[in-house]
């Protein structure tokens, strides 16, 4: 590359948006080869172990090479896309366009010796480390659809099936090969359906398309363990991943002990019902969990112990003097645990404000790595799916989890009498490394008693 080019190509490196995460999966690209691009643009959608971030380009430009496809994890410190800073210039791209070389035959050509350069829906490159002349593609880009192309911008050769990135992914998860598939497409481009119909059985195989009647049938899978209509597989990656690591590591590293408690919470959906309509608070997440969360909040103050963390390596317990409050959310792409920074020192209000930031974040796939990092406690609302309770596992360096159950209308022993009260249970579980059987049950009785009788949010806060 001359030094002119070394200046004119700007090249953007994945970066480490979250501590310690060592690789990303691109979800999805905003950008293509040729679109310009601005200071701060998001150019990609990208998802961690720990969440979905959106990446912005830190410099003006147009857009040369994309060097990886939609759904590629790739690792952190890789080039991810380049940008021609310079426009302008009349001097060829080095870093796409290499010198021309004489086409080798297929069996002379050597496997390359490290990563090469990818083409955008098509993987990575199995050619020479030289690459092959280019030739004139400007018949085939007139047909080609947009979204099909090279990481250098050019059209798809004639004998290479055209399909979008996204469809190239779903056949190579398939296990079909796309030079088998019958196009159904504008133009010849083979579609989603047409991938699917690639892969069902025989059944399905023996409808032709309309548009194609004299195409030959795709020869369906030898065994039922190809047979996509009966299995389906799907990689473990990104949150799940992160998800079933950190829970194995939990469940057998910290000793659990889960207690449980049912109670009448009828005053307390009075409560909620009363700060509804508070005007100082129109427009707040008013509900149950937002006085779950605080009496959990307060239950902790009295008992601080149970805000700790083990230290196996320096063999120490780690009290914590202030509460980071996890609330686990159930995402599309798998339960995340976001946490309310310093919940401890927020009123009704600002707590209030905060999940319901917390939520609309998450829900939107937004929450960023640091929203899920120094967690020290957590809430899981079982609740909202009709269960009445579970045995929840710990987040990795947390003391407790406190599990609520749906809250039911149930007969209850009311003042001497059977009566119909708004009924749950509630489970809380701890490292009982740190946290003995005393110290557990003080903290969740201290819990149950708010709730049953709200006003000791006042006397006991």
């Amino acid at each position: 590359m001359t030094a002119e080019n070394a200046t004119r190509f700007r090249e953007f490196k994945m970066p480490d948006v979250g501590e310690g995460l060592t690789e990303a999966e691109i979800l999805k690209w905003y950008v293509a080869p040729g679109d310009t691009v601005t200071d701060g643009q998001v150019v990609c959608e990208v998802e961690t172990a720990k969440a979905a971030v959106e990446l912005p380009i830190p410099f003006d430009g147009v857009v040369h090479e994309l060097r990886f496809p939609e759904g590629t994890t790739v690792d952190v410190g890789e080039v991810i896309i380049s940008v021609d800073v310079a426009p302008g210039s009349s001097e060829p791209a080095a870093v796409s366009l290499p010198e021309p070389a004489a086409e080798p035959e297929p069996e002379a050509e050597a496997k390359p010796a490290g990563r090469q350069p990818v083409l955008v829906g098509y993987g990575v490159a199995e050619s020479s480390t030289k690459r092959r002349a280019r030739k004139d593609t400007s018949a085939e880009t007139e047909s080609a659809p947009e979204g099909t192309y090279y990481s250098n911008g050019s059209a798809p050769a004639a004998n290479r099936p055209l399909a979008k990135p996204p469809v190239r992914k779903l056949a190579k998860d398939l296990g079909i090969d796309l030079a088998t598939v019958t196009p159904t497409g504008p133009d010849g481009v083979v579609t989603r359906a047409d991938v699917h119909a690639a892969a069902a059985p025989a059944a399905v195989q023996a409808v032709a398309p309309v548009a194609t009647p004299a195409a030959a049938p795709v020869a369906p899978a030898a065994s039922s363990a190809g047979d996509v209509s009966r299995e389906t597989r799907i990689p473990v990656k990104g949150v799940r991943k992160a998800i079933a690591q950190a829970m194995v590591g939990s469940a057998f590293t910290a000793p659990h002990v889960t207690e449980f408690i049912t109670l009448d919470v009828t005053r307390t959906m009075r409560l909620v019902a009363d700060l509804k309509e508070d005007k100082e608070l129109a427009g707040l997440r008013v509900n149950p969990l937002l006085i779950i969360a605080k009496a959990l909040l307060v239950a902790i103050k009295r008992n601080p112990d149970v805000n700790a963390a083990w230290d196996e390596a320096n063999q120490e317990i780690v009290q914590k003097h202030y509460v980071n409050l996890g609330i686990a959310a159930a995402t599309p792409r798998g339960l995340i645990v976001p946490n309310i920074k310093d919940a401890h020192a927020k009123t009704l209000p600002e707590l209030a404000a905060s999940l319901g930031e917390l939520v609309s974040t998450a829900r939107e796939g937004k929450t960023s790595p640091a929203a899920m990092q120094g967690g020290t406690v957590t809430i899981t609302n079982v609740g909202v799916f009709g269960i009445d309770t579970g045995t929840p596992i710990l987040n990795p360096g947390e003391s407790a989890i406190l599990a609520v159950g749906a809250i039911k209308l149930q007969p209850w022993v009311h003042k001497g009498k059977v009566k119909a009260r708004q009924v749950t249970t509630l489970a809380l579980s701890f490292d009982h490394r740190l946290v003995d059987g005393e110290l557990g049950s003080k903290v969740l009785a201290d819990v149950a008693a708010i709730l049953e009788q709200p006003k000791r949010l006042i006397t006991w806060a």
